[in-house]
């Protein structure tokens, strides 16, 4: 079809050199529209172009009409009198999908008004519209002879010249030219879908999107299935191997996942994660073997925590999103209230792009935990996307994972992250072979545990110390928790009129994601620094205890 374009376009004559010339209805015009803002004119570099005809309006731009246009681009034509509108879009070089509309035009309603504007000396009227809460006023003649216009607005208005949105953002026609020896475009050669697969594939096309998991299971069993997932720690923990496509700039970089449950009715912690493989002892051979090869941090408070903090030997985990499930959502929607229409999964959305020169050009393993000792467990899908920001890429960025005290392989009997009812808390001392500029810290933080009188559901003020000294300190603390009622079918429900679910719990509510705080460390000199995280955590209750989930990741460049 861009064949048929350049054809038809290759020829252009017939200069308009002075207002008011009469227009032929028979003939064919080009008109090219700039876009400005705020009544400041300035060159569109891409403008758009129209070719309007006895029979067809074609809506393009200058970029695709000299076969110069980066995929996606999409394309109108508007045959008439009918008023059909079909929408055409170039993916790549041999993949166009394309839809017809016969209502959106015609479903069009003004407000016309007395006023007046001469646009390319020709004296234009207005009519307005709103779409989307968005004012749009069109000055348009109908005195020409023929109906074209720079977008689907008023095409059946007459010859629109201008168009501006909220008053501040114009399109306006710089040059009207004839157009010889035009003939209307084939439609029969488009392959037709319905309007909303059109709009959808158009949309990804926009992005790369890397498939991880698709629908899987993530449950406790002594037999975790066999399939192309790898399944770990009784089927809590599933990895997979991915590729990473490798890009110049720096990309906005997206985790997705869905969650529903699959026969657990409870709110458990997950991750998403990466694992690293750069050092001779990784948490995959944990996995596969044993929680007994992790390097073991000792703070002296009798316990002993398996690869929960970097070493010469040993990186643990890189935590790309922290979530929480929901009380059974899906699986428990049956358990009906009134006025409340339950949610059929959870769906969680998070920007990693801070870590993508990580994984830049790399093949690693993803991983997700769930911890739950459920045979049913929960069902997830997750997916990455990576979207062109236009941000340049640092010449030697810094990621330095540096502690990860989520218990991910807890169903292999990984310790739990109580090390804070020591004053020493959790400290990790590392080396940085080059000055780093504007260090910062990638820290996520958690309560656990305790029932009404554990951290889970008391603040603790949580301090992150740089070579003995305070550089950071919160008390991380969700108060919106009730806002994700609907994800909550199995929420207990208290004689108090409360959900169990309703309550403001430490950094996380059931069915919600857990942002990180970026903390800055300053410019940080090459050699030897140590970090420590001290959190004030309760002292057991009965049996149960408190535990705080802390990750930290340092960032920079050399």
């Amino acid at each position: 079809m861009k064949q048929l374009y350049i054809l038809i376009f290759s020829v252009f004559t017939v200069v308009f050199a002075q207002a008011q010339q009469a227009l032929k209805t028979n003939s064919t015009y080009k008109i090219v529209y700039w876009r400005s803002a705020d009544e400041k004119p300035k060159e569109d570099r891409n403008p758009i172009v129209v070719i309007a005809g006895a029979k067809q309006n074609l809506l393009s731009m200058e970029s695709v009409l000299a076969n110069k246009a980066k995929y996606p681009f999409e394309q109108s034509i508007i045959v008439k009198p009918e008023n059909i509108l079909f929408q055409v879009a170039d993916l790549g070089k041999s993949n166009q999908i394309s839809t017809a509309d016969s209502a959106t035009i015609a479903k069009q309603v003004f407000e016309f008004s007395n006023e007046t504007k001469v646009i390319l000396g020709y004296t234009c009227k207005k009519a307005k519209t709103i779409v989307d809460s968005n004012t749009i006023e069109l000055w348009y003649t109908a005195d020409v002879g023929i109906k074209a216009a720079p977008t689907v607005l008023g095409q059946s208005l007459g010859l629109v010249l201008e168009q501006v949105r909220n008053g501040n953002s114009y399109l306006t026609a710089t040059k009207i030219e004839e157009v010889k020896n035009n003939e209307p475009i084939d439609l029969s050669t488009l392959k037709l879908t319905d309007g909303l697969s059109y709009k959808d594939l158009l949309w990804k096309s926009r992005f790369t999107t890397l498939n991880v998991f698709n629908n899987e299971t993530i449950n406790f069993t002594d037999k975790p299935l066999s399939d192309s997932v790898f399944r770990f720690a009784g089927g809590t923990v599933i990895a997979r191997k991915v590729k990473f496509p490798e890009l110049l700039t720096n990309p906005a970089i997206f985790v997705d996942l869905t969650e529903q449950s699959n026969g657990d009715a409870y709110d458990r912690t997950g991750s998403v994660f990466v694992i690293p493989t750069d050092k001779s002892v990784g948490l995959m051979d944990a996995l596969k073997n044993s929680v007994k090869v992790l390097p073991v941090y000792n703070n002296g408070n009798g316990k002993t925590y398996q690869g929960v903090v970097a070493t010469a030997t040993y990186n643990p985990v890189i935590e790309l999103m922290r979530f929480f499930t929901p009380f059974g959502v899906g699986k428990y929607n049956n358990l009906k209230l009134k006025d409340k229409n339950w949610a059929d999964k959870v769906y969680y959305r998070q920007d990693i792009s801070e870590l993508f020169p990580l994984v830049n050009g790399k093949e690693v393993w993803i991983a997700v935990f769930i911890g739950n000792y459920d045979k049913g467990g929960h069902k997830v899908s997750l997916n990455i996307t990576l979207h062109n920001s236009g941000r340049e890429k640092a010449e030697k960025n810094i990621i330095m994972p540096l502690f990860n005290s989520t218990n991910v392989l807890e169903m292999a009997g990984q310790e739990y992250a109580t090390m804070f009812s020591s004053d020493r808390g959790l400290e990790v001392s590392f080396t940085l072979e080059k000055d780093v500029k504007d260090a910062k810290l990638r820290y996520i933080t958690t309560g656990h545990g305790g029932w009404g009188s554990g951290d889970e559901f008391v603040p603790r003020k949580n301090t992150i110390w740089l070579d003995g000294k305070e550089a950071f300190a919160f008390i991380p603390w969700r108060q919106d928790c009730g806002s994700y009622r609907l994800s909550n079918p199995a929420s207990g429900n208290f004689e108090t009129g409360l959900s169990s679910s309703d309550l403001s719990r430490s950094n996380w509510c059931p069915g919600t994601v857990t942002n990180p705080n970026i903390i800055s460390l300053g410019d940080l000199k090459a050699g030897t620094h140590t970090i420590k995280v001290t959190i004030p955590m309760g002292p057991p209750q009965g049996l149960s205890s408190s535990a705080w989930n802390v990750s930290g990741v340092l960032l920079g460049t050399e």
